[in-house]
């Protein structure tokens, strides 16, 4: 089993017509369950708000993080996967091109 734990927190600048809610935080765990991710919400001892245990395809977030860092979080490992778009919706594959560029 291979653990890969975010030790750094980036500063993620969302599109500007993202809101920092539940509906924003949905949006991007949809994204990511498209791309065959689970995402949890957890307790843990990671700094950088989550880990990622590549052998289940699984994304774990510390659950006792802000709303505004867990969609930063969510829309860092985003940013860090490869995201094939032939999984995603167009709505997706445009917030996908949005937050990759707002990150550069």
């Amino acid at each position: 089993m291979i653990y890969y734990f975010a030790t750094k927190m980036y500063k993620i600048i969302l599109p500007s017509y993202m809101r920092i809610s539940k509906n924003t935080q949905e949006k991007l765990q949809h994204l990511l369950k498209a791309q065959d991710y689970k995402v949890r919400y957890e307790k843990g001892n990671f700094k950088g708000g989550y880990c990622i245990v590549h052998s289940q395809r699984m994304i774990i977030i510390n659950k006792f993080h802000p709303l505004e860092s867990k969609i930063n979080t969510l829309s860092e490992v985003i940013r860090d996967l490869e995201i094939d778009a032939d999984k995603l919706t167009a709505e997706q594959q445009k917030l996908v091109k949005k937050i990759k560029q707002a990150s550069t």
